[in-house]
């Protein structure tokens, strides 16, 4: 069975903080509004660098993520995919155009 290795965090509070932006984008009460706000930039939720470049995560999020290491933003990423694939299947549904591969 695969099993991913364990990459310690180097940066554990600037990690924090954008994890903390994170999460609070994909909160239940909040993350309808979250995916309508992709939608009406014309992104794909998929598209971490472009969600982040919009601004949609904070304002601060770009300056946090920019200053954590390679290793600590490959983290992020995963982490930002693995809560856009745990959104609820109607709400999936209902933003089609921002989940599509296309």
């Amino acid at each position: 069975m695969f099993e991913q290795a364990a990459i310690a965090v180097r940066d554990e509070r600037g990690y924090a903080q954008l994890h903390a932006l994170i999460d609070a984008a994909f909160d239940s009460r909040d993350v309808e509004v979250f995916l309508s706000r992709v939608g009406r930039f014309k992104l794909r939720i998929r598209d971490y660098e472009g969600v982040l470049k919009r601004r949609l995560l904070g304002k601060e999020a770009v300056g946090l993520y920019g200053a954590l290491p390679v290793s600590d933003q490959g983290l992020t990423r995963e982490r930002y995919l693995r809560l856009v694939e745990a959104v609820p299947l109607e709400l999936r549904q209902r933003y089609f155009r921002v989940y599509a591969y296309y």
